[in-house]
């Protein structure tokens, strides 16, 4: 696995937005999205379902969740910056929204 290179990630991050519903960004060098459910319940049904997907990757997204809102960070520790496995989880989760 390596890491990506700028115009690898836009290349990437403009295919993954073309089937999102609202964009993901890179932000502090993480490929990030916010994800804004109906109430606390959905947001933590969403983030179950995500975490099942990740730990079959057995790889794991940053997080935090505020109510309804549910903020995801993706990289790659292993490369220290985004991967190919990064935009793979971030397809999985977006397929869940």
């Amino acid at each position: 696995m390596q890491k990506l290179s700028e115009s690898e990630i836009q290349i990437k991050l403009a295919g993954l937005n073309t089937q999102a519903k609202s964009p993901w960004s890179i932000a502090d060098n993480k490929l990030r999205k916010e994800f804004v459910l109906n109430d606390f319940k959905e947001a933590f049904a969403f983030m179950t379902k995500v975490a099942e997907i990740a730990e079959a990757m057995d790889h794991h997204p940053g997080w935090s969740n505020s109510y309804k809102r549910v903020q995801i960070d993706l990289w790659t520790h292993d490369v220290n910056g985004i991967s190919d496995l990064d935009f793979e989880l971030a397809e999985k989760i977006e397929a869940l929204a």
